[in-house]
């Protein structure tokens, strides 16, 4: 059976479509396909007819110019028919939020981040559905940068793991910058602006503030964290200091109106100390996380780790979807702090679809910032996090995106909290199941032996099992899911 999420993620995602300019029924399989890509078969259902797409001649898959086989779009037309859309979608439910006490059409918002560097590109996104943009990190230092200065982790040529940068502040000088932001407050009035900001003392950060806001920002965010400034007291170098976190924090508010955003850095054991002086210092929300410090990987015959700039590299900063766990896990520390209480969260890293956007919302974020899947994909996915969202309240009954703010919170407790009392039993497919003892291999060598193989069939060893659903996981049929019996642990007498 064809298993169209897979079968999408196969797809180029071509900036000029093959497929579509050669369908002779006016459909738009390129538009489908993404949907589906970004989580969002139901909206996909909006550009194929299935009863066509499967009777005509596939001129679509003939012109795809995917190289390995073309992508089975008349397949997954005909598997969209299984995607219903709630008849209450009609609704539009509201995407807005109120954002620091400013409104914003719709929570998603470019990150501070070369996606956001100049007025071109600011204004298109912009035009293509985002709420805002936080427009790239400006400060009176301009720096010298390198080249390459980009690379990934996960399969090049088509989606990443994980990206790695080299870049600093904009490269652009202040004045330039400036007067892009009266061009967008201007041209863009329902638009907001965040402006991220960066000094070396203190009189650079009273003064950008004051010339930011002049110059038409809604609302500041402080870059406490960029990991891979050349200037020391720069960047991550001030977000690991509580002290300067309050001390800059103080200054921006003293220098501006507008709401002032704590930019916090992961590469701290506890974001909420600085966090909690970022308060202390009079800020109106935190915004987290920037970028993860590392080392990327070694090419096997220099040695040298990526990118390689004239036979050397440095710690720089990870992005991308695989860091989406770990900013997850520093909101909820955030959200659960109660002297940030009242404080407005905005959350990034890693967030590709409408669904990695819920989950931030839900533990506590009214703004979502985006970069990496903007350099992917580009700004065209604001279409996808748009419908998909849009499809998911109507489906549950939402008719506002504050409902949904913080949802999550409670539902992240201490390990000590945790039900450790009961077992929960995989469940076994036997007709998905196609024998390869993939799930006795992972039991036997990293579970509980509790799956054996006989004659390509696999048994269940249910006094084995300790419900830890390894198997659940390494299964490529999807032929075992989780909900299988609950039974209470048994007891185990210790001597």
């Amino acid at each position: 059976m064809l298993r169209i999420y897979e079968e999408a993620a196969r797809c180029l995602l071509c900036a000029d479509a093959a497929c579509t300019k050669n369908c002779r029924q006016g459909m738009k399989p390129d538009r489908a396909v993404r949907a589906v890509r970004f989580d969002n078969a139901v909206t996909a259902a909006d550009y194929l007819n299935s009863e066509i797409c499967t009777m005509c001649e596939g001129n679509c898959e003939s012109a795809c110019i995917h190289y390995d086989k073309p992508v089975r779009i008349r397949e997954i037309a005909e598997k969209l028919k299984e995607y219903k859309r709630n008849e209450e979608e009609d609704s539009k439910p509201d995407l807005s939020v109120d954002f620091c006490g400013i409104h914003c059409e719709n929570p998603f918002f470019l990150s501070s981040s070369i996606v956001a560097g100049d007025y071109e590109m600011c204004a298109r996104a912009l035009k293509a559905g985002w709420g805002g943009v936080v427009f790239k990190t400006v400060g009176f230092f301009t720096p010298d940068e390198v080249s390459p200065r980009f690379d990934i982790t996960g399969q090049h040529g088509r989606q990443f793991d994980g990206f790695k940068n080299l870049e600093q502040i904009s490269e652009h000088s202040l004045e330039y910058n400036l007067e892009v932001f009266r061009r967008l407050k201007k041209n863009y009035p329902n638009k907001v602006l965040i402006v991220s900001i960066m000094g070396q003392t203190d009189e650079e950060w009273m003064e950008l503030s004051r010339l930011v806001t002049e110059a038409g920002a809604d609302i500041i965010e402080c870059n406490f964290s960029c990991p891979q400034m050349t200037e020391k007291g720069m960047g991550s170098d001030v977000g690991q200091s509580p002290e300067l976190v309050r001390r800059y924090t103080e200054l921006v508010k003293k220098s501006t109106n507008v709401p002032v955003l704590a930019k916090m850095t992961p590469n701290i054991g506890n974001m909420e100390i600085s966090a909690i002086e970022a308060a202390r210092g009079g800020a109106d929300g935190i915004a987290a996380i920037n970028t993860i410090k590392c080392i990327l990987g070694l090419d096997t015959d220099s040695f040298v780790s990526l990118p390689s700039v004239a036979g050397k590299c440095s710690v720089s900063g990870y992005s991308g979807k695989a860091v989406k766990p770990i900013a997850l896990r520093f909101i909820s520390d955030l959200a659960h702090c109660k002297e940030l209480n009242g404080l407005e969260l905005s959350g990034m890293g890693g967030i590709e679809t409408w669904k990695d956007a819920l989950d931030f919302i839900a533990l506590g974020c009214s703004n979502i910032q985006i970069t990496t899947a903007v350099m992917q994909y580009g700004y065209r996915i604001i279409d996808d996090i748009l419908s998909g969202f849009r499809v998911y309240m109507c489906e549950h009954g939402i008719r506002s995106v504050n409902e949904l703010v913080g949802a999550a919170v409670d539902k992240v407790v201490a390990a000590d909290e945790l039900d450790r009392k009961t077992i929960v039993f995989p469940r076994f497919h036997k007709d998905k199941c196609l024998g390869c003892g993939r799930c006795v291999i992972s039991c036997s060598d990293g579970g509980h032996q509790a799956l054996k193989l006989t004659d390509g069939r696999v048994h269940f060893l249910p006094k084995k099992c300790v419900g830890c659903h390894l198997c659940v996981l390494v299964c490529p049929g999807q032929a075992i899911d989780g909900g299988g019996k609950r039974i209470p642990k048994p007891v185990v007498n210790v001597r």
